[in-house]
């Protein structure tokens, strides 16, 4: 099992969105960047920890907890002319972008950035890191224990 920290801006999905969807799952869509895509494509597995991250917000934080739902698959934004993710050189027979489900299991207490920084067991956190913007990051078993524990779950 491996565990990540999974950004979103909380205007284009947020943890209360998830909560409130069927099944409590959502698709996370629009990744692009190659890293971050490749994370998704080649390293997520199903049952896999989220720390599910509100990003670009007054408070930016871990707003809950959720989990890998689903295999990678082609993102269907990269397809639709009309999105904000349109990519006129991805094709259905070679998709550029994919996707993956992610159902949220716990919210817990909101964990601002600013909490975060200064914890010695998150000093290595990837999110911490100067110049860090990764949409998705790997996350140690020790920082997933660490930042559940600040959560209060």
């Amino acid at each position: 099992m491996r565990y990540w920290l999974m950004k979103s801006e909380p205007g284009e999905v947020s943890f209360a969105d998830v909560l409130n969807a069927p099944g409590k799952t959502v698709a996370w869509f629009g990744v692009r960047n190659y890293q971050a895509r490749n994370f998704m494509r080649d390293q997520m597995q199903v049952g896999d920890g989220v720390l599910f991250y509100h990003s670009s917000c007054a408070v930016p934080g871990v707003a809950g907890v959720a989990r890998v739902a689903s295999g990678a698959y082609p993102d269907a934004s990269q397809f639709e002319p009309g999105s904000h993710y349109f990519d006129p050189k991805a094709t259905r027979e070679h998709p550029r972008w994919i996707s993956v489900d992610v159902t949220a299991v716990a919210e817990g207490r909101y964990l601002p950035l600013s909490d975060m920084r200064g914890v010695p067991e998150l000093e290595d956190m990837v999110l911490l890191q100067k110049g860090s913007r990764l949409s998705i990051s790997p996350v140690t078993q020790g920082q997933w224990n660490k930042v559940l524990e600040l959560m209060g779950i």
